[in-house]
Formats: structure tokens, C-alpha cells, sequence
């Protein structure tokens, strides 16, 4: 079995954790493998590193929060591993294990006792011109102002028909994964992971009369964006690009999709109880 490894360097004892999951490791003869910020900022040079070896990976596990688990996921989707997060930090709905219960879930990893779930992706492009390069997200899609400039205006279309404008900081299209994340925090609605949906929630919308929407994860969307600086925020799992206001951009469901695993005692429900004190 081959495992790879990333981790959030900037972690408070996160070194400590590593070297406890290497040890861990080579008792049970795991291949390891590193990211590239693990291996330089930790010295462990002696460890080969993702993805310049040239070996089959079983597993990645990400070590830190939900952040840190996104940064994974974009660094190996197009491998296709599956990814098991550790939780080094607060909510973890992505991260759900907990760092006193590493070793008992890494021995179910190691002895076959998991399930692979896969979790829908959101791709985004732009129209002919656009500066933004084509990218996969796994929890959402932000159109936000950019800076101190005032609220911008965005047309929305649904599979080609007109939806409406958004006059507003921005616009969240979000997956069932993502609905826990930004998309909760700006008041949209959150969905079981296994839904098959796109949420749209405007972000400090300027009108009374429109509210998050939930539409099938098969519609196409297509959002144009004016601005009076010229220029807007895309956000795409944190990773932040400014778009030039001429052109459209065109979200759908990726083909490609995220492979999570599942190990005794982690659940949706369960998170929900726990971190978010649901029904409390």
C-alpha cells in the first residue's frame, strides 16, 4: 500500500503529527509518499515526493482543516485517489477524523475497513477572451466585488433561460459538499453531500425578493458580470483570480468527481450534531 501525505505546515504541532503518522506507517510497511511543502519545511528528505515518483497511489491524507483538504483534492483529482482528512481544524466537515482517533481509523484504512464515496464537482469556464483558465471545484464558486468598489450586477441564466440580476457583493454557486462551507455562512441552505443540486445564494444581495435557489445538478449556468471598476473576484475554493467584466462564465457539473473515504463512526449526520449542535 501507497500512501501520500499533505499537510498544513503552518499547524501548530503539525510536525509532531507527521513524524506520528510516518512512524505509524513504516511499522505496518506503508510506502509513504510527500508533498513537496511537507517534505522541505519538515527536512524529511529522505521520503520521496507527490507526484514526482512514479508509483501507484492507494490513498492521500490531508492533514489540517477544510482548507487544507481542498488544496488537497485540487492537487490529486486528476489522479483520481481517493482522500481521507485529518482534522487539525474547527468545524472539519470535509476533515472529519480526529486527531486522537488517527491511529484506530488508520488501521481500518490499512485493513480494507472503509468505503469510497464520491462527491460531485463544479467546473467553470469563461467565453472566448476570458482570462480565466478552465478549474474544478469541489465546494463552490464565488463571484464577489472586488475591494472597496460598490455592489455588481450579475445576469443569471439557467440552462439559457434568464433567471434574474443580481444586484449584490456577489453570487455563491455551491455544491451539496460546499453547503456547509461559505455558502452557510452567507445564509444559503445546506444539503446532504449524496444531493444532487447546485445552490445559487446571492452574497448581501441589495433586493428583498430573491432568495438562495436549488437547481439540478445537470442545468447549466451562465452568470455575466458588470461592474463599475471594470473587474470582479472569481473564488474558486479559496483560490482567488480578478476577471475582467466582458466576458460570461459557463458553470456545470464536472465530469470528473472526488473520491472521500468513509470509515466506521463518520457520518454527515453526525457532523451536523457535533459541530454545528443541530436541533440544539
Amino acid at each position: 500500500m501507497t500512501i501520500a501525505i499533505f499537510g498544513n505546515t503552518l499547524k501548530p504541532r503539525i510536525g509532531e503529527e507527521i513524524q506520528h503518522l510516518l512512524d505509524f506507517m513504516a511499522q505496518r510497511n506503508v510506502n509513504v509518499l510527500l508533498s513537496s511543502e511537507i517534505r522541505q519545511v519538515l527536512n524529511l528528505r529522505q521520503y520521496k515526493q507527490f507526484p514526482d515518483a512514479d508509483e501507484a497511489i492507494d490513498f492521500a491524507l490531508s492533514v489540517g482543516g477544510d482548507g487544507t483538504f481542498l488544496t488537497t483534492a485540487a492537487m490529486v483529482g486528476e489522479y483520481n485517489i481517493p482522500i481521507l482528512g485529518v482534522n487539525f481544524g474547527h468545524l472539519g466537515f470535509l476533515s472529519e477524523v480526529r486527531t486522537q482517533d488517527v491511529d484506530s481509523i488508520l488501521e481500518d484504512l490499512v485493513s480494507g475497513n472503509y468505503t469510497i464515496e464520491q462527491r460531485s464537482l463544479l467546473r467553470i469556464t469563461s467565453s472566448t477572451g476570458g482570462n480565466l483558465a478552465s478549474s474544478d471545484a469541489l465546494n463552490e464558486i464565488a463571484v464577489m466585488k472586488y475591494g472597496l468598489s460598490s455592489a455588481i450586477s450579475i445576469d443569471c441564466s439557467v440552462n439559457n433561460e434568464p433567471l434574474t440580476r443580481y444586484t449584490a457583493d456577489g453570487l455563491m454557486i455551491a455544491t451539496p459538499t460546499g453547503s456547509t462551507a461559505y455558502n452557510m455562512s452567507v445564509g444559503g441552505p445546506i444539503m446532504v453531500p449524496q444531493s444532487r443540486g447546485i445552490i445559487l445564494t446571492p452574497i448581501a444581495s441589495h433586493s428583498l425578493t430573491v432568495r438562495p435557489l436549488v437547481v439540478p445538478d445537470d442545468w447549466k449556468i451562465d452568470l455575466h458580470v458588470k461592474s463599475r471598476t471594470g473587474s470582479y473576484m472569481v473564488s474558486i475554493d479559496g483560490r482567488s483570480q480578478i476577471v475582467n467584466d466582458t466576458v460570461t462564465l459557463h458553470i456545470e457539473k464536472s465530469p470528473r468527481t472526488i473520491k472521500l473515504v468513509q470509515v466506521c463512526g463518520t457520518s454527515f449526520i453526525k457532523s451536523l450534531k457535533e459541530k454545528l449542535l443541530w436541533g440544539e
